[in-house]
């Protein structure tokens, strides 16, 4: 197993454990102890993990774009009511929209009126919220299940061949350098292709993920329409993004 897929399990595993020990991750990897330890140290570097005695456990308690099985889906409730509604003021009767999977996005979707509209998601909460406004018209590209997300080249291959007018994207981290990450693979196609496939793409992220980085890129800054974000942003790292080209929008 290379590097890169052996520190994806290890996010993975956190994920759904929220803490792990160096023989577990040996027992699981199969590799030794010391492939481990150093694995763990070049996560730490990142900023994705913490090590403790005999282990890890993550940096941040939601990693997101794959909601974490046994997390409370209120947190940052109040950030991701004012994105929701900046997403809401975009979206028109009659559109083709996508929604990526992760809680800011459920949060657009818990506020969409029932009216004519297409969606396209991969979250099965989503899926869900939506299924009983019968006025949506739901697509789902189908695929494997990761905790909350469907994933997998065919669903990829599918939105390929979708006419999606906007596109609301998730992420772990948004960095002027690194652009949109994630910590797992499992999803990269999947983003890249609402990435490619949208006439506009909108990543739909709160202001504590500016400046953070994950171990996959699936975008960078200058593929976004725009960037929607709660009020939290400070004002210098807003003008920093937008200084770069990226527009940044967020209540006033």
């Amino acid at each position: 197993m290379n590097p890169i897929r052996r520190y994806e399990k290890i996010m993975e595993l956190l994920l759904t454990r929220k803490e792990v020990t160096v023989s577990e991750l040996s027992e699981q990897l199969q590799v030794s102890g010391k492939t481990v330890r150093e694995d763990l140290t070049r996560l730490e570097e990142q900023g994705l993990i913490v090590r403790v005695h005999g282990g890890a456990v993550l940096a941040q308690s939601d990693q997101f774009g794959i909601l974490p099985a046994r997390e409370p889906l209120s947190k940052h409730s109040d950030e991701k009511a004012e994105i929701a509604q900046l997403a809401l003021s975009r979206i028109e009767p009659g559109n083709i929209i996508a929604l990526d999977g992760g809680s800011t996005t459920l949060e657009i979707a818990r506020r969409l009126p029932n009216a004519p509209l297409t969606v396209v998601t991969n979250d099965v909460y989503i899926i869900s919220e939506l299924a009983a406004k019968d006025e949506i018209r739901l697509v789902v590209p189908g695929g494997y299940r990761v905790r909350n997300v469907l994933a997998g080249p065919d669903s990829a291959a599918y939105v390929r061949q979708l006419n999606i007018q906007k596109a609301f994207i998730s992420a772990t981290g948004v960095h002027p350098d690194h652009g949109l990450t994630i910590y797992t693979g499992d999803l990269l196609d999947f983003k890249q292709a609402l990435v490619n496939t949208s006439l506009e793409v909108y990543a739909a992220v709160h202001h504590q993920k500016f400046g953070q980085t994950a171990l996959r890129t699936f975008a960078s800054l200058q593929e976004l329409t725009a960037i929607l974000t709660d009020r939290g942003l400070p004002d210098e790292t807003e003008d920093m993004y937008v200084k770069a080209g990226i527009p940044i929008i967020k209540p006033r």
